[in-house]
């Protein structure tokens, strides 16, 4: 669905307070949105249950970046990523999000909740920088997955060059 929404260019926002929060199966189908989620997406509750998380995907948005959450996700780790997402009508908004794996009673991963925050504005103008780099990279290639591990390959030189991990890295900025 969101494949076929157009971006407007349009920014939404939401407050410093609020907190978009979602859970997911291990396939990344949402179970679960909040009211802030729906509001800044402009979705209903009926539509996002049971759709995959990447309904909100923005085409700006590295999917190198995507390959390291699910990496880090599905290897029993949190993560903390900043995410540009598309609402609906194609308008865009910015997270920071930190995603962890959910657990059963016998410790196995029953799925993923993420909770997200209004960003920063200077580790933001960073972040914009080096995902335009990285989807420009992507973008260049004609196989979408020769794209991603080429992106993929910058991502981690990057984290390499800086001798940090990917949560080193964006808690640095």
């Amino acid at each position: 669905m969101a494949n076929d929404i157009q971006p407007t260019g349009t920014e939404r926002t939401f407050d410093n307070d609020e907190i978009i929060v979602s859970k997911t199966d291990t396939k990344g189908r949402i179970t679960y949105a909040n009211d802030v989620f729906l509001k800044l997406a402009l979705y209903e509750e009926s539509e996002v249950l049971g759709a995959p998380h990447s309904l909100v995907r923005h085409p700006d948005m590295p999917r190198a970046v995507f390959k390291l959450l699910w990496d880090t996700i599905q290897a029993g780790e949190e993560i903390f990523a900043y995410v540009i997402n598309m609402s609906k009508n194609g308008d865009h908004y910015w997270v920071f999000a930190h995603v962890t794996p959910s657990l059963d009673e016998n410790g196995a991963t029953k799925g993923y909740h993420s909770n997200r925050r209004v960003p920063e504005p200077g580790p933001l103008s960073k972040v914009k920088d080096l995902y335009k780099t990285l989807v420009n990279e992507e973008r260049r290639h004609a196989n979408r997955k020769d794209g991603m591990d080429a992106s993929f390959k910058m991502l981690v030189s990057l984290l390499e060059e800086n001798k940090v991990t990917y949560e080193e890295f964006v808690f640095s900025l």
